[in-house]
């Protein structure tokens, strides 16, 4: 039990990777101050939202797609640095430069309505918001949600997974290739991280095999602006819908660069499909092709994690949260930002402007005095 009140706010900004910066960013921006009209609130134990838990062989220059946050760019870099550790130093100074006074660590356990308001759906607005957490509740008229999705990993599962006697782990456990000398490592998931991950391990393991559920799709030459856009659209569609949303990159391709390259014609990057079923020391399928493993890397990815805004009934009944722009269709007063199509560096910066504009809006409706 704690303590601490219920504290009143403008608005509450949960989570402090990108999109959450840049949310405090633009807020500031409209002239209201930290603390007083706004918190931002971060599970994290430091700054640099989901970067600083990545392993430490993902090296800055390894990074696909960093854009660097509103205002600040990220500048002389070493490239052979952890990625973990640039990021986050450059998080830290970005909080610093804008006097974003991020609060950490602090987990959000539930957002409620007080019950104090009379409108419902998207007109919803006129009460507060209970952002409840481990140092006590504020009391919101809006929120930026900004939790991104590193807390929740998606782990498959598969008959006789629970046999296996070997080790099995997900992306956000990978400790770099160190731990798996000579070790038989199968990797799954056609994403970036599963084939940094077999580039990675090819190096020192006893061996590697690649499953996945579909063909990778490897992308040659730059990624233009008009694919981007495609991209997004195909994942904001399934959004407008009420649909789980899936990842950006999902829709992008792997992009090929000379170590992918390297690593195809090498045979490191030929997959194998998904296999049916797990058994104490293989992976095995339906026609009698068995594997041996040592090693199951989940490369899998993540869900979006909003478990702590289910007391406010914002999901559609696809699974997904409808969203128009970043505001929920189902509340006003609730924006997602980093979700669906602004799951991406330069998507959170540009839907962390987007939410502060609409939000400023519904602000002053509610009180014309606010600047």
């Amino acid at each position: 039990m704690n303590n601490f009140g219920v504290r009143s706010v403008d608005v509450v900004v949960i989570g402090a990777g990108q999109a959450g910066l840049a949310g405090a960013y633009h807020l500031r921006r409209v002239g209201l101050e930290p603390d007083r009209d706004f918190v931002v609130l971060d599970h994290a134990p430091r700054a640099g939202g989901a970067w600083q838990f990545r392993w430490p062989s993902l090296t800055y220059g390894k990074v696909h797609g960093m854009h660097a946050l509103p205002g600040m760019e990220l500048t002389g870099a070493d490239d052979g640095r952890p990625s973990s550790e640039v990021i986050g130093e450059y998080f830290a100074a970005y909080e610093e430069r804008f006097g974003l006074k991020v609060r950490r660590p602090i987990d959000v356990t539930a957002v409620r309505d007080d019950g104090t308001g009379t409108g419902t759906g998207s007109e919803s607005g006129l009460g507060r918001l209970l952002v409840e957490s481990s140092e006590g509740t504020w009391a919101a008229r809006a929120l930026i949600n900004a939790t991104g999705t590193w807390d929740r990993p998606f782990w498959p599962r598969y008959p006789g997974q629970e046999t296996f006697r070997g080790r099995q782990l997900h992306t956000v456990d990978y400790p770099g290739p160190g731990a798996f000398a000579g070790q038989r490592v199968v990797v799954v998931g056609g994403g970036a991280s599963g084939t940094q991950h077999l580039m990675e391990l090819a190096e020192v393991a006893a061996d590697t095999t690649w499953v996945t559920r579909r063909p990778p799709v490897f992308r040659e030459g730059p990624f233009n602006e008009d694919a981007g856009r495609e991209a997004v659209a195909m994942v904001e569609e399934r959004v407008r819908r009420g649909l789980p949303p899936k990842s950006v990159v999902s829709v992008t391709g792997l992009p090929v660069n000379d170590a992918v390259r390297r690593a195809r014609e090498s045979g490191v990057l030929d997959r194998l499909p998904m296999f049916d079923r797990i058994t104490p020391t293989e992976i095995a399928w339906d026609d009698g092709r068995t594997v041996k493993a040592d090693v199951i890397l989940w490369a899998t990815g993540f869900r979006a994690a909003i478990d702590h805004l289910a007391p406010l009934r914002l999901r559609e009944p696809g699974g997904g949260i409808r969203l128009e722009g970043t505001r929920a269709v189902r509340d006003a007063r609730v924006h997602l930002v980093g979700y669906g199509p602004s799951a991406s560096t330069i998507g959170a910066n540009r839907a962390g402007r987007a939410a502060v504009r609409e939000l400023k809006r519904l602000l002053e409706e509610r009180e014309p005095a606010l600047a």
